[in-house]
């Protein structure tokens, strides 16, 4: 009986500290939101270079706080790439809200995500992103779940996001431990970190544990994540650029 308790006891603390993050910042305000998803703002950033500053290949790796409450637990993360030469950027990533659920098309690549402010987690310019990109567009055609999402525990945004880094050798990105979804590994359990040099163990995405050099150690439990990170090496700028 004592033994119960105190699993009982250390199961609740778990979760106070899993949601204490979430819970501070609902208390003091800091997420701040638009009163419609109409009216807030996907204006650019100006963190990507100009296609005409900058006439080489790119890839980048953004994330920002998901819309509404979802925002005080997760991020929302999508891919950026634009070919050498080429006038646009490529916006890939999936949204919740259409049949087909991935998206990949012209777009603006650092844009706010309804009012959130991105955040880059890569940024890889000249020959490697151009190595990159035809890999990045083979791995959006074959994402496993094309007409699936389910915001918790995948799949979803973010786990669309880490299979496409998964797939492509030499695109090692690690996501940041809030982004629900991307330790979802559908019926596999055992799967390369996306930051590359790691491995993470998964049951549906409800309960795993990660381990990788770029990562830290993270525990899942019911999607919530609890991570110690000794090397903080989360975001990754590679490749030749004169842009300042």
């Amino acid at each position: 009986m004592r033994r119960l308790k105190h699993s009982a006891a250390w199961i609740f603390a778990s979760l106070l500290t899993l949601l204490a993050g979430p819970m501070l910042m609902a208390a003091s305000g800091t997420l701040q939101g638009a009163e419609s998803w109409q009216t807030a703002s996907r204006d650019s950033t100006g963190i990507a270079p100009k296609p005409k500053q900058y006439q080489g290949a790119i890839v980048q790796v953004y994330g920002a706080r998901a819309w509404s409450w979802r925002g005080y637990f997760a991020v929302h993360t999508w891919i950026a790439t634009k070919e050498a030469g080429a006038s646009q950027y490529r916006v890939h990533e999936v949204t919740g809200w259409r049949r087909y659920v991935v998206n990949s098309r012209p777009s603006i690549p650092d844009r706010r995500w309804y009012g959130a402010e991105p955040e880059l987690y890569a940024d890889i310019r000249g020959d490697e992103a151009a190595e990159l990109i035809p890999q990045i567009y083979r791995a959006v055609e074959e994402y496993p779940y094309p007409t699936e999402y389910d915001a918790w525990p995948g799949p979803n945004s973010n786990t669309f996001t880490a299979w496409v880094i998964r797939q492509v050798p030499g695109l090692e990105v690690a996501l940041p431990n809030h982004a629900i979804g991307k330790d979802y590994l559908g019926d596999g359990v055992v799967a390369e970190v996306p930051g590359g040099a790691g491995y993470q163990f998964s049951l549906g995405g409800y309960f795993g544990v990660l381990a990788g050099v770029r990562e830290g150690v993270e525990l899942n439990v019911l999607g919530l994540s609890l991570g110690i990170n000794p090397w903080p090496s989360a975001s990754s700028c590679r490749g030749s650029a004169s842009w300042p």
